[in-house]
């Protein structure tokens, strides 16, 4: 068996165990030797980091070619509209690479949410709403690239489920250990599973 770490990494936190330029590592939350992350998550992102102890393991966690679904609750200034949903939907060309097409729903402020540190900086004359997408690739900065050409910049990004891992009961900072067997994982895209704000479903 191999072991897995589930880590709700907070904001400003690097997805690596060494500090760097003022910003705090893994190290300083996890305390267990030979884990290594499955994937990044930007400094400015929060939520699920998935670690693992075995090297097989984490490339078919981290390679694309395994398209684990990634669902994101992003915070998005302004109120994007149905032909914006719909081109993220459809996918986005972002110059580089056309992004797969993504499952994009409205949602409400999600309840219980922890509060970010430090706040998003809000625009008073600019209202801000939520929405859910999930992906099957990670490209940098993939999310804030497509929300800002649609014209909804994001201003705050959660990744709250990898494949069939969720954040469910995971607070800021902590994390939990869970074992996988290698044969026995698809490595298919996962079964949807509840957000904390939609239970599942959209607008």
């Amino acid at each position: 068996m191999s072991r897995v770490i589930l880590f709700n990494k907070p904001y400003g936190v690097l997805s690596q165990f060494t500090s760097e330029q003022g910003r705090l590592g893994l190290a300083e939350y996890i305390d267990l030797p030979g884990f290594y992350a499955a994937g990044r998550l930007d400094a400015e992102s929060e939520g699920l980091l998935v670690l693992t102890d075995d090297g097989r393991l984490q490339d078919r966690l981290a390679h694309p070619r395994f398209a684990k679904e990634k669902t994101y609750l992003a915070q998005v200034e302004g109120e994007p509209s149905d032909e914006a949903l719909d081109a993220l939907r459809h996918g986005i060309d972002l110059g580089d690479f056309v992004t797969r097409p993504a499952k994009v729903c409205r949602i409400a402020d999600p309840a219980g949410l922890w509060p970010r540190d430090p706040p998003i900086r809000f625009r008073k004359t600019l209202p801000t709403s939520w929405l859910e997408i999930t992906i099957t690739e990670g490209k940098n900065r993939q999310i804030r690239r497509m929300t800002a050409r649609v014209g909804a910049p994001t201003l705050r990004l959660i990744r709250w489920r990898s494949g069939d891992w969720t954040l469910d009961g995971i607070e800021p900072g902590d994390w939990r250990l869970a074992e996988v067997s290698l044969e026995r994982s698809s490595f298919r895209p996962a079964r949807r599973q509840s957000s904390p704000a939609t239970g599942g479903r959209g607008e």
